[in-house]
């Protein structure tokens, strides 16, 4: 498990510096590129690290809701700050779907008496918040836009990750079967930010 998740911090991390490179000239994207510099001087692992201990149903309730409250965050910030007519009803659906999945995650985890709990190590909330601060501090136009759209490929992307990891590391017949139902609407949710992405300046 602990080798998925570093896998997947590799990837956000490529395609972090991706996206730096790709806005360099933009003046007004600075901020987008110093939140996603932060993620990216996250110190890798050590190749001889030991075996991390598998994701427990805790650490798996606590990366939903903390994945769910992200981006029904910043898709609030979507539909009142951003400037195509695609990123604000994207920002909007993400909202509306992440906070119902959200409240699914909570319900699951209250029936089944599971306390959220992150992973040891696990600095994704900050990570999550430095992107969400730098997208209220960024103006909103073009630029704007891009960030969000970019940054919720990558975002879900990792969520999709994480999601698999999780399938196959509970035990727990309810929990699986609310991974596997969010799992599509994640996908959606990428598959729709890689086609606005695409008609992006």
């Amino acid at each position: 498990m602990s080798r998925v998740i570093r896998h997947t911090s590799l990837a956000v991390l490529c395609a972090t510096a991706l996206l730096g490179a790709c806005s360099k000239g933009d003046a007004t994207a600075d901020s987008a590129r110093m939140a996603d510099s932060m993620m990216a001087t996250t110190p890798a692992a050590p190749a001889t690290a030991p075996a991390a201990a598998p994701m427990t149903d805790a650490n798996i309730m606590a990366a939903l809701d903390a994945a769910n409250v992200h981006d029904s965050t910043t898709g609030g910030m979507a539909a009142s700050k951003g400037t195509s007519a695609e990123v604000k009803s994207f920002g909007r659906d993400l909202m509306r779907d992440h906070h119902a999945l959200r409240k699914a995650g909570q319900d699951l985890a209250k029936k089944l008496n599971v306390t959220a709990e992150p992973m040891a190590g696990d600095n994704s909330m900050a990570m999550n918040m430095a992107v969400a601060d730098s997208m209220s501090a960024t103006p909103a136009g073009a630029a704007w836009d891009k960030f969000y759209i970019d940054h919720s490929i990558m975002h879900h992307e990792k969520v999709l990750a994480t999601a698999q990891a999780a399938i196959g590391a509970t035990q727990n017949a309810e929990v699986k079967a609310l991974l596997e139902k969010a799992a599509p609407n994640v996908q959606a949710h990428l598959e729709r930010a890689r086609s606005i992405q695409s008609k992006l300046q």
